[in-house]
């Protein structure tokens, strides 16, 4: 008897073993396109269950001539943690070096920011009520549009609520280009000044920019400089601007966000403070 109630006991730890684990479903994305050239396409992320939803809109880096919107580093944490809390996430990509300068890139991703804001509401989402949010050289994007709004207007873009802008350290292009500029920045600007001022946020702000969230590592010599410049520039001109540094390295400050829970939980805030999940 006591050789048999063993035997039972195997067969039932054999069967709990191999009985198959419930995974959470993989995120898979809608893909779109929204222009002619092959890069003009992008990710679309639905949460579970989408009514009145707000929107992340992620713009990847890669200094100006890499990168994509299906890259890991980009998406994958920030889609996870957001899509849970009911938020459609979208990862855009643009036409890249030396194909279009930074300027004719940021007029790219107002293009496909006009495009989700006119699908927006097929998804169950609201078109104003979105954040950008943009890492390095996407990062210098968010700010270009945030800083002169009026950039994304001509290309039939909305208003929208705020950005994000993680560890960008080309905000004053023209004070980067005068000092030190590094292989990517001097292939992105060139040698004339009239472009350095044209594609520099700090040189475009104006009044109306939204609420800015300027992020920045700690661990670079430029970053935090750069955003504390271009934070009391808007707040001059009477907007509104925030920096959190960070004691992250440039590409954790991208990894990380969505994962660690100190600086997602204050990405969390600012969305908050600024009406992210707040329908009218």
């Amino acid at each position: 008897m006591p050789l048999l109630f063993i035997v039972l006991r195997l067969i039932c730890l054999v069967c709990v073993l191999s009985a198959p684990v419930t995974a959470q479903p993989a995120l898979r994305p809608l893909n779109f396109i929204y222009g002619p050239d092959p890069l003009q396409k992008l990710d679309v992320y639905l949460p579970p269950h989408t009514r009145n939803a707000p929107i992340l809109f992620l713009v990847h880096g890669g200094g100006w001539r890499f990168g994509d919107k299906s890259d890991a580093a980009t998406w994958r944490h920030k889609a996870e943690h957001w899509t849970k809390r009911g938020a459609v996430v979208v990862s855009t990509n643009y036409r890249l070096l030396p194909a279009v300068a930074p300027l004719e890139q940021a007029r790219d991703v107002a293009r496909a920011l006009a495009f989700v804001q006119k699908k927006a509401p097929l998804w169950g989402a609201e078109p104003q009520r979105l954040v950008m949010m943009g890492h390095s050289a996407g990062g210098h994007l968010t700010a270009l549009l945030s800083a002169d709004p009026a950039l994304a207007w001509a290309e039939g873009a909305q208003a929208w609520l705020a950005s994000v802008v993680l560890d960008s350290a080309a905000l004053n292009v023209p004070a980067i280009m005068q000092t030190t500029p590094s292989y990517f920045h001097q292939q992105a600007f060139g040698p004339d000044a009239a472009i350095w001022a044209a594609a520099s946020p700090y040189d475009r702000l104006t009044p109306v920019a939204p609420p800015i969230l300027l992020v920045c590592s700690t661990r670079r010599s430029q970053s935090c400089p750069q955003a504390d410049g271009f934070a009391a520039q808007l707040s001059s001109l009477g907007g509104t601007a925030q920096v959190l540094p960070l004691p992250l390295s440039h590409r954790s400050v991208n990894e990380q966000l969505g994962l660690h829970p100190d600086y997602t939980d204050a990405i969390d805030s600012f969305l908050t403070k600024v009406g992210f999940w707040s329908h009218p």
